[in-house]
């Protein structure tokens, strides 16, 4: 099964990552992290990429395609995935297009999203509250539109996400079946 998870940051897409994973027993994925492992390279791929997290910008969809695409084609990706934070456009989701079976949105306010990571101990630099409001700001412009493709596709899920964690896992399971 290939499950792509859509939600603000602190939606709680990585909490329910990695619990879909143990459950499905497929690998969870988050492009959030592969581009922070990469901006620790000491390439000029890896500072452009720090320098672009850290101002809460968004990698640019050809950069994007090209490294998570090329990364979901190791094996481990082949039976399935559980992916967050890709696709984050209109056109990602066009060029990804197929390559899905189910995508879950964890709706969750704005205030309570910031509520959340405000109170989680980080020592990320990507989390500035600047940062945060940016990504945040851009996920209304440029994702919220992937959300209307995939309900036209029939793919769309919506979970009440400012329930619990177990409510939000028990929501998303009774949509697998």
């Amino acid at each position: 099964m290939k499950i792509i998870l859509i939600g603000i940051q602190g939606a709680g897409k990585s909490t329910q990552g990695v619990l879909l994973s143990e459950e499905l027993g497929i690998p969870y994925l988050s492009s959030g992290h592969i581009f922070r492992e990469m901006s620790k390279e000491k390439t000029e791929l890896g500072r452009w990429l720090k320098e672009t997290i850290n101002s809460g910008a968004l990698i640019p969809d050809d950069t994007t395609l090209e490294i998570v695409l090329t990364y979901l084609e190791k094996p481990e990706y082949a039976n399935g995935y559980i992916l967050d934070g890709f696709p984050r456009t209109v056109p990602q989701a066009e060029a990804f297009n197929g390559a899905v079976d189910k995508v879950f949105f964890i709706d969750v306010a704005d205030k309570e999203a910031l509520w959340r990571i405000s109170g989680r101990i980080s020592d990320r630099q990507d989390e500035t509250l600047q940062a945060i409001r940016k990504r945040i700001e851009l996920f209304h412009e440029l994702t919220e539109p992937v959300i209307g493709f995939y309900k036209n596709e029939g793919k769309l899920v919506t979970i009440k996400g400012q329930q619990e964690v177990e409510g939000v896992f028990g929501d998303i399971k009774k949509h697998l079946k």
